[in-house]
């Protein structure tokens, strides 16, 4: 069966014309996707995703060129228009980068900050040992309540019940600041 008859069977939904263009395409348009990518699971993400839409929208679907070229020229758009948000995404985060640089720290915002910290650290000091210990293994080490639990030898309940703890009274401490 040529491409023209599997795409006439595939717009009437057949499955088994659609598993045969997607077996004969499938390798060597990700080596076409990969040629713009130069990644592999982001190039069988584009074709895969050709191939779900194209069976999505089958009984739609109007091609008037040959199948390869049309799958060729959909992968290349594709690719295209994902290396172009890339390329957008970058220039906002040089953009973003350049400003944080550039602009000066407000006296204003190093005094609060230096504040809070105050604050911080003081809080802290008037924790017991348990809870200021699980809120800076939490917090400060970025540990989930099952890992601090484990390395301490106590319960979840128990890791959860000081976090609370430790919590309230930086409400309180911080109450002005929020």
């Amino acid at each position: 069966m040529n491409d023209r008859q599997s795409i006439q069977k595939i717009r009437q939904g057949d499955i088994q014309a659609f598993e045969g263009m997607f077996r004969k395409y499938y390798e060597v348009l990700c080596q076409w996707a990969y040629h713009y990518l130069k990644d592999q699971d982001s190039a069988e993400e584009v074709v895969q995703d050709l191939f779900y839409h194209l069976w999505r929208d089958h009984s739609s679907l109007r091609i008037h060129t040959s199948a390869k070229s049309y799958l060729y020229m959909a992968v290349s758009n594709n690719c295209k228009m994902i290396l172009k948000k890339q390329n957008r995404r970058n220039e906002i985060e040089t953009e973003l980068a350049r400003n944080a640089r550039t602009q000066p720290v407000q006296p204003a915002e190093l005094l609060e900050t230096s504040e809070l910290k105050e604050v911080v650290d003081k809080t802290l000091e008037e924790l017991s040992e348990r809870p200021s210990t699980i809120f800076r293994m939490s917090r400060y080490e970025g540990k989930k309540y099952r890992e601090i639990a484990e390395e301490l030898s106590i319960s979840v309940k128990t890791v959860e019940s000081n976090m609370s703890k430790a919590l309230e009274l930086f409400r309180k401490n911080l109450q002005e600041y929020l």
